[in-house]
C-alpha cells in the first residue's frame, strides 16, 4: 500500500493533468505489451503492434532497448517519466536527454539490483557517449510503435476521465474528488490509502499532488519511486473503453436493441443527463431508464457519477467510439469531417 499523506496546504494544491502524458503512457504501455493484461481492452492493440513490428526492424529494436529499462513488474527509473507538462514528446524526450549523469547512475544502480543489465547502460551520460542518443531515438521510435496507432482513442478516453474528475470536484469539492478515487484509493483523513504492489509513504510536505489519468494504466495507480520528485499519481481510467468493435450498417441497434442504442445516443449528446432526462428524451418509463444505463455502465459505454440527488451519466469514449463507427457505415462518411 501507499500512504499519501496531507497537510491542510496539500489538499488546496490538488490538480488533475488535462492530457495524457506521452512517456507515462509509453511506458505503461510497454508493461501492457509484455504482460498480455486486458485481453479485451489491450488484445487488438496488441496483435496490431507485432504485426507491424515484425516487418519493422527499427521498432523491434527500439522496443527490446525500452524492455531492458521497463520491466513489466517492480521498479522502473524515474528518469523516464520526466516532469508533466502540454509541451508534447519532443520536450519530454529533450527532458529525458538532459537527466544529469549522477541521477541516472542512481536509478540504473537501483534497477540493477533487481535484474541484470547490459553494459551500455553503465556510460549513459558520459561525455561522448552516444548511448542517451540512442535510447531518447528509442524511445520515439517506442512511441511510433505502441502510441501512435492509438493515440487519438487514448486523447478522447483521458479527456472523458478528466471531465468527470474536474465535475465531481466542481460539485462535491476536494473530498468528494478523493472519495471517487475508489477503488483503487481510499481516502482516510488525512492520509490517502492506495492499491500499490509496495509498501511505502509519501509525505507531500506542501507541494500538492498532481493527478494523471492514463489509458494504459492498469488496475492499480502507479507513482514516481524517488520522494523528493514533484508527487504525482497515474490512475487506471474509471470506464475502460474496449478494442474497437466494428459494426456494419444500423450495426448499433442490432447489437443493443433499439431502445438501448437510444439510450446511449441520448446521453452521448454533449453534456452529462440524468436518468430522468434520458428517461424522457427517449420517452419510457424511469425504471426502464434506469435499467438501460446500468447495462450500458456494465458494458463499459456509459459512465455514472453521483452528484448529490442526482446521478448524472456520460457516454466514453468507447460508446462515442462506436456511435461513430455506426454513423459511418450508414452515411459512409466520417462525422467528424462531413
Amino acid at each position: 500500500m501507499l500512504r499519501i499523506h496531507f497537510t491542510s496546504l496539500d489538499l488546496q494544491s490538488i490538480r488533475v493533468a488535462r492530457r495524457p502524458d506521452p512517456l507515462w503512457e509509453l511506458v505503461c504501455a510497454a508493461c501492457r505489451l509484455v504482460t498480455q493484461q486486458g485481453p479485451l481492452e489491450f488484445g487488438a492493440w496488441r496483435r496490431g503492434v507485432l504485426q507491424r513490428t515484425a516487418r519493422d526492424p527499427e521498432a523491434r529494436r527500439a522496443l527490446h532497448l525500452l524492455g531492458t529499462l521497463v520491466p513489466p513488474v517492480g521498479y522502473i527509473p524515474d528518469f523516464l517519466t520526466p516532469s508533466v507538462s502540454d509541451e508534447g514528446l519532443p520536450a519530454a524526450l529533450e527532458q529525458v536527454r538532459a537527466t544529469p549523469r549522477a541521477r541516472l547512475q542512481q536509478e540504473l544502480a537501483i534497477l540493477a539490483g533487481a535484474r541484470p543489465l547490459p553494459a551500455w547502460t553503465a556510460t549513459l551520460g558520459r561525455p561522448g557517449d552516444r548511448g542517451m542518443g540512442s535510447l531518447v531515438k528509442a524511445l520515439e521510435v517506442s512511441s511510433k510503435a505502441l502510441l501512435e496507432p492509438r493515440w487519438g482513442l487514448v486523447r478522447r478516453a483521458v479527456h472523458a476521465e478528466v471531465d468527470l474528475r474536474a465535475r465531481t470536484l466542481l460539485d462535491g469539492g476536494v473530498r468528494a474528488l478523493l472519495e471517487s478515487l475508489r477503488p483503487f484509493a481510499r481516502w482516510n483523513p488525512p492520509v490517502l490509502e492506495v492499491d500499490y504492489p509496495a509498501d511505502r509513504d509519501l509525505h507531500l510536505d506542501g507541494r500538492g499532488l498532481l493527478l494523471l489519468p492514463s489509458y494504459f494504466c492498469w488496475r492499480r495507480p502507479t507513482a514516481l519511486a524517488d520522494p523528493t520528485l514533484g508527487p504525482l499519481l497515474v490512475l487506471p481510467l474509471t470506464a475502460r473503453p474496449f478494442d474497437t468493435v466494428a459494426l456494419n450498417g444500423g450495426g448499433l441497434e442490432r447489437l443493443l436493441g433499439r431502445t438501448r442504442a437510444s439510450v446511449l445516443a441520448q446521453v452521448a449528446r454533449g453534456r452529462t443527463r440524468t436518468t430522468s432526462e434520458v428517461a424522457e428524451a427517449v420517452g419510457i418509463a424511469l425504471p426502464s431508464a434506469s435499467y438501460q444505463l446500468a447495462v450500458l455502465r456494465d458494458g463499459g459505454l456509459v459512465a455514472s457519477q453521483r452528484e448529490g440527488q442526482f446521478v448524472r451519466h456520460s457516454a466514453t469514449a468507447m460508446g462515442h467510439q462506436l456511435l461513430d463507427t455506426d454513423a459511418r457505415s450508414l452515411t459512409g462518411t466520417d462525422p467528424a469531417h462531413p
